[in-house]
């Protein structure tokens, strides 16, 4: 078997301007590309940061995640920073709300969670 890295992550959201706004506007993700499938009454819209991309999917009417973050399927999606400490005052003062940071009991590094505008669990961590 021959993997090499993680290509991309795919994740829906339920509202086009609000999941765009966060994921591009604040985090700062480049679009790639995005579409409007009419067939499916879709959005999807490619996102790259740094070498990995994601896949935003934004669709109507789908469930809500059932737990928080104990939910089958993906639990979070966690970025790397150099300073959880700087990222966290950059991610308040966007008016995005973070858990307290703490120590990850693995590796001894400082980490916290915030989350997208569907709830779905994001964490930064050194």
């Amino acid at each position: 078997m021959n993997l090499t890295k993680v290509h991309h992550v795919a994740i829906i959201g339920t509202n086009y301007e609000a999941s765009k706004h966060f994921y591009v506007d604040l985090l700062g993700f480049e679009v790639i590309r995005e579409i409007y499938r009419e067939h499916r009454d879709d959005y999807k819209i490619d996102l790259r940061l740094a070498d990995c991309e994601l896949e935003l999917f934004i669709i109507k009417n789908v469930p809500k995640r059932l737990s928080y973050p104990e939910a089958a399927g993906l639990r979070h999606l966690a970025f790397y920073v150099e300073s959880v400490d700087d990222t966290v005052k950059e991610l308040n003062a966007l008016g995005i709300e973070t858990e307290p940071v703490r120590i990850d009991e693995v590796t001894g590094k400082k980490m916290t969670f915030f989350s997208d505008p569907d709830g779905l669990p994001l964490e930064i961590h050194e």
